[in-house]
């Protein structure tokens, strides 16, 4: 493998740079803090911080007074130091594989404090890297954290860098100038097989994705028009022309290696014929106009989305005569209209990567009665979703996760299309390459023996305050910083990351988590029970001066766990 060119070396100055300026922007940020003291949550807030018994320690309570908003948390307490209690609103089985996703990660108390709960392009975290610098449209460097408790990097530095297209990412690996990178396109496979001095990483992630469509309106919010579309459309075609090996055309919303995730009937094969008479019934013989949004970033659902944006297009048009316009939109806007608040009024080209192998994950942040995403929610899905995700017991949750998937079968919020095979690609002389099928990349564990490590990925991060976003490219590199108090091997089974376990009572309803003793901070402060209820209380609680974020929307706080306090409306 080639030697780095002078890229690299630009990187090394801009760190020792940076070094001699006084260090990084945690810094800063510890300098307030210490200068900061705790804000009062307004007076409307039913949320109190109130003390636990323990003389020896000031502990933090977020309450949610009770379990009538509608959320799952009733409290979380800092019962003493080294130990916190969530209490819930049902039982929740899925509750380790849930707050071992990375977005739950923990920040100091007083940092959340001095950044106004808003620390987005200065985190601060525990794990096995420390930001040192964020060069807007350049590249993320991280400093190895020598305190790190747990796999320490073999390298001093990782720089974290993208390129939207397949073939760009490819060329910084071949050229030397980088270690690996994140879902090479199919018409790659072939030259990254054939090169030795690089290794295809198979990432057995599960993921979907799916053409959405929002029923608020019209004319989706014809049902026939829904069922129309998803006969006419060949997804086989779609698979067989941009997915690399190991795709296969869904049969469900959820890919069938999540349990319970393919109970209930196959989706619809193709039936141009019927798909016709259907939109004849909805009054639309002719066709109709209409749009097809998409963002132009590649994702392990979705690698070429230009190209099958133009393919859906056409088979809208040679089966149905409907006409779509395709439009892409900037990232961040395409998840806040589509998605966020399901304001996108044609067909909107999404999808979604596993986040913790649960079946909820999947079915219950889509469809669920908050979701805006596909319009007026169905009962029909949301409420045999919300019975099933509190049973212990899969064979008796199975019974209605099968009925949801029918349902969704009929009412076609939108049409699921492929599980995509994904891969990563590292340098052959890389060792510890990893590509999880569950959390990020570990690159801690990634040696090419050279004190820099180079990653590329598909495209910049929105911010890196992860619990209020959702976008891949951020939650890579927020992982790399800050931890949960759970997370994933590399294999994908859940361990315990800044609680050593969390055991629950037997009606799996209360959890009580032991916390990590002599863990630091990247700005040296301490890790602790109030850090914990601190960064909960900030994602959960929207009556609290710490929940800001950068939307201030905290989508998987809410999916997840229910936003406390949260505005009417």
């Amino acid at each position: 493998m080639k030697r780095r060119n002078a890229w690299v070396i630009l990187v090394l100055v801009l760190v020792l740079v940076a070094a001699a300026c006084g260090g990084t922007d945690d810094s800063t940020d510890t300098t307030e803090a210490e200068a900061t003291t705790t804000t009062a949550a307004p007076e409307e807030s039913t949320t109190t911080t109130t003390r636990a018994p323990d003389p020896g320690f000031e502990g933090a309570v977020l309450d949610a007074g009770g379990c009538d908003y509608g959320g799952s948390i009733n409290t979380l307490t800092a019962l003493d130091e080294f130990t916190v209690e969530f209490n819930l609103c049902a039982p929740n089985p899925a509750f380790l594989a849930q707050i071992a996703f990375s977005v739950f990660g923990i920040q100091p108390e007083e940092h959340l404090e001095a950044t106004g709960g808003s620390p987005l392009d200065n985190p601060v975290g525990t794990g096995p890297y420390a930001l040192d610098q964020w060069v807007r449209g350049d590249s993320v460097l991280l400093t190895r954290n020598d305190a790190y408790y747990g796999a320490k990097p073999a390298h001093s530095t990782a720089v974290i860098r993208w390129a939207t297209e397949s073939a760009g990412r490819l060329v910084e690996v071949q050229s030397g100038n980088a270690d690996g990178f994140s879902f090479p396109a199919p018409e790659d496979y072939p030259t990254i097989e054939g090169d030795a001095n690089l290794t295809l990483l198979p990432k057995p992630e599960p993921n979907i994705f799916y053409m959405g469509f929002t029923n608020i309106f019209p004319p989706y919010d014809d049902v026939k028009v829904r069922q129309a579309i998803s006969l006419a459309m060949d997804r086989q075609r779609i698979i067989d022309t941009f997915y690399p090996p190991g795709s296969e055309t869904a049969s469900h919303f959820t890919p069938c290696s999540v349990e319970n995730g393919c109970q209930g009937e196959s989706w619809w094969e193709q039936d141009v014929e019927a798909a016709k008479a259907l939109l004849a019934e909805a009054g639309f013989a002719d066709g109709f106009d209409t749009t097809i949004y998409y963002r132009d970033v590649t994702r392990g659902y979705l690698p070429t989305p230009g190209n099958v944006a133009a393919d859906i297009q056409a088979q809208l048009k040679e089966t149905l005569n409907i006409n779509a316009e395709v439009v892409v939109l900037e990232s961040a806007e395409f998840i806040q209209q589509c998605s966020t608040a399901g304001q996108c009024d044609g067909i909107h080209l999404l999808g979604w990567t596993g986040d913790y192998p649960h079946v909820t994950n999947f079915l219950d942040f889509h469809f669920s009665a908050d979701n805006p995403q596909f319009g007026e929610p169905h009962p029909e899905i949301y409420e045999p979703l919300a019975e099933a995700a509190t049973l212990a017991s899969a064979s008796e949750a199975a019974p209605l996760y099968e009925q949801a998937n029918n349902a969704i079968k009929e009412l076609v919020p939108m049409v699921p299309v492929a599980h995509a095979g994904a891969a990563f690609v590292s340098a052959s002389n890389v060792t510890g390459a990893n590509a999880p099928p569950w959390g990020h990349v570990q690159l801690n564990l990634w040696d090419n023996a050279t004190d820099t490590l180079v990653f590329v990925q598909n495209n910049e991060p929105i911010s890196l305050y992860c619990s209020d976003e959702t976008d891949g490219e951020s939650l890579r590199v927020c992982g790399q910083i800050v931890e949960a108090l759970y997370s994933y091997e590399v294999t994908g089974e859940v361990r315990p990351q800044l609680a050593t376990e969390c055991v629950p009572n037997d009606a799996l309803d209360m959890w009580t988590c032991s916390l990590r003793q002599g863990v630091t901070f990247h700005d040296g402060s301490t890790f602790d029970a109030n850090d914990v209820v601190a960064s909960y209380t900030a994602g959960l609680d929207a009556a609290s001066p710490l929940h800001t974020g950068n939307t201030g929307t905290f989508e998987y706080y809410d999916y997840l766990w229910g936003l406390i306090n949260a505005p009417e409306g």
